[in-house]
């Protein structure tokens, strides 16, 4: 017996975008971060390449937000970007040009503050 899926009402929400230099995932949440609608340049038929070009990331951002606003009511939203692949300001272009209303842009590259240990001296 199958769970019957509930139509979850989001007005305000979080919209998260991944973006790697092979791919562009984006991610609409509610407030308190459980997901609501994803999608990612692979998902829409891009492959190989062509997955992370900016025209890929302007497509698969483009059909989350309209599936986000047709199924769940999103208005608005804060916008969480990270990653410095070439879909990240392609995105961003994508969801300025929709109707939702941005509250804020959060940048949440994870930056190394002196990470790993180096390698040892090679010596030939």
């Amino acid at each position: 017996m199958a769970k019957k899926q509930t139509q979850k009402i989001v007005e305000r929400g979080r919209i998260y975008i991944t973006a790697t230099f092979n791919n562009t995932l984006v991610t609409v949440t509610d407030e308190k971060g459980n997901p609501v609608v994803t999608g990612s340049s692979g998902m829409h038929g891009f492959t190989g390449t062509r997955k992370s070009t900016p025209h890929a990331a302007t497509v698969t951002t483009e059909s989350v937000i309209k599936k986000a606003v047709e199924n769940h009511n999103l208005q608005t939203a804060d916008i969480f970007v990270k990653g410095i692949g070439p879909g990240r300001e392609a995105s961003l272009r994508a969801i300025k040009a929709s109707k939702i209303e941005v509250n804020r842009i959060i940048d949440i590259t994870p930056i190394p503050h002196n990470g790993v240990r180096p390698p040892k001296v090679r010596r030939v």
